[in-house]
């Protein structure tokens, strides 16, 4: 790469790293490389671009790291210019993000994740039992085990009961279903088995579906560490915005 080129490549990624900046609530640290040349944006064409960034914040939500890497891709030649990478074409992405216990427990008090998790509708044996998340705390105590606190409202056959409860689950692989190694009620009459195995079965069948859909970016989780303190997150997805944040 000849030094021209190089002026060129750092200069398109400053005054990205710039935009994205500016879309964000709060970084600690953010890092673009747009691996292209001036003439390829004027053509609208840029072989990847690669995004890191610790300590982001939008909407209540933060993480702690993320590295985003795209293929080629197909941008819009005067945003691009201006440091905005507009996308023409859906791209693929790889990415890694590392969201810490308070990263976690923080987000599920925002509105934002509340209006996604209002409600749970599950059919137990023909009947529609509804699930309303009240409380939820998640503990990382490592060794892939992740322990969730909450409460839980129960309407079933026109009546309402709350409980308390204590799960602790092991994440012995992404292809692998998710191992139940306790559950205790802590609060109320308690919740039938059938609530429980139905409630896993559904979780099951999320996680192996092709893809999850979010702001018209799919996505897919295809790896997953619980460490102390940590919950690591390996994504495939195919979106129409960078970075996905």
């Amino acid at each position: 790469m000849s030094q021209e080129q190089k002026i060129e490549k750092n200069l398109l990624s400053q005054v990205a790293e710039n935009s994205i900046s500016h879309q964000l609530d709060k970084a600690e640290k953010i890092d673009v490389d747009v691996q292209t040349d001036l003439l390829k944006v004027i053509q609208g064409q840029a072989d990847a671009v690669s995004f890191a960034g610790e300590g982001l914040e939008v909407k209540d939500i933060r993480v702690q790291e993320i590295n985003l890497q795209t293929d080629h891709i197909a941008i819009n030649p005067l945003s691009a210019i201006f440091g905005q990478i507009e996308l023409n074409q859906p791209v693929n992405t790889t990415a890694r993000l590392v969201l810490t216990e308070a990263d976690i427990n923080r987000a599920l008090t925002s509105n934002f994740i509340l209006s996604k998790i209002q409600r749970f509708d599950l059919n137990v044996d023909g009947e529609i039992i509804s699930l309303l998340p009240q409380k939820i705390q998640i503990y990382l105590p490592g060794n892939g085990k992740l322990q969730f606190d909450g409460t839980v409202l129960i309407h079933e056959k026109g009546n309402n009961s709350q409980i308390g409860f204590t799960a602790v689950v092991s994440l012995l692989a992404i292809h692998q279903p998710i191992l139940i190694e306790s559950f205790q009620c802590t609060q109320g009459k308690g919740i039938s088995l059938n609530i429980v195995v139905t409630l896993m079965n559904k979780v099951k069948e999320l996680a192996n579906l092709p893809y999850l859909e979010f702001n018209n970016t799919r996505f897919r989780i295809v790896d997953m560490e619980a460490q102390n303190g940590n919950l690591i997150l390996f994504v495939k997805a195919n979106m129409k915005q960078v970075p996905i944040i």
